[in-house]
């Protein structure tokens, strides 16, 4: 398991539709080590603390075999952060996910929380108006970690687990469960 890229952004003010819409999701990979803080990463913020961020919510990350899912649903090439995602990382499918796991990246702790639920800013970023509902069709939502210790992380780190629940449920299944299986395999 890797990190392939680190992706952040701060709030910022964009049109939609004749409206102005903050949001944070327009994420772009950084170079540099940052510093992963208990509420989010070094240079990153969440616009809407309602829906967004706070500890079980403080960092999202998304794999690559979702982009590679993608990239043959729509016909072409999406750049890591595109999802909204803080992490892109490879070899943690969200069936190989469980809640619960804790995973050490670069020197900080981490541990999955919950998968992501597609929101209203993702669509207008992706500017499909069905892509919330084919986004979790595809089971591919990313998780969500908490920052059990601070730390530094950069692409190119190792992803190592240090634990997992013994009765985890996986990522995908969670989002199953929670979406509906009928509502997840329609197309």
């Amino acid at each position: 398991m890797k990190l392939l890229s680190v992706n952040v952004a701060l709030p910022r003010n964009v049109e939609h539709r004749g409206r102005t819409v903050r949001t944070a999701i327009y994420k772009e990979p950084v170079s540099r080590r940052v510093r992963v803080a208990r509420l989010n990463i070094q240079g990153d913020r969440q616009a809407d603390l309602r829906v967004h961020g706070g500890p079980d919510k403080a960092v999202y990350a998304y794999d690559l075999s979702g982009y590679d899912h993608w990239k043959r649903e729509l016909g072409e090439e999406l750049p890591f952060g595109q999802l909204g995602e803080n992490l892109t990382v490879e070899g943690m499918p969200e069936t190989e996910v469980s809640i619960g796991d804790a995973y050490r990246i670069g020197t900080a702790l981490l541990q999955v929380t919950q998968p992501r639920s597609p929101c209203g800013k993702l669509v207008m970023k992706m500017g499909r108006p069905q892509f919330a509902r084919d986004f979790l069709a595809s089971g591919r939502t990313g998780f969500y970690l908490r920052v059990l210790e601070e730390g530094e992380i950069g692409a190119g780190d190792a992803i190592v687990l240090v634990s997992r629940e013994p009765d985890g449920m996986t990522v995908e299944r969670l989002t199953r469960l929670t979406y509906g299986e009928a509502r997840l395999t329609a197309s």
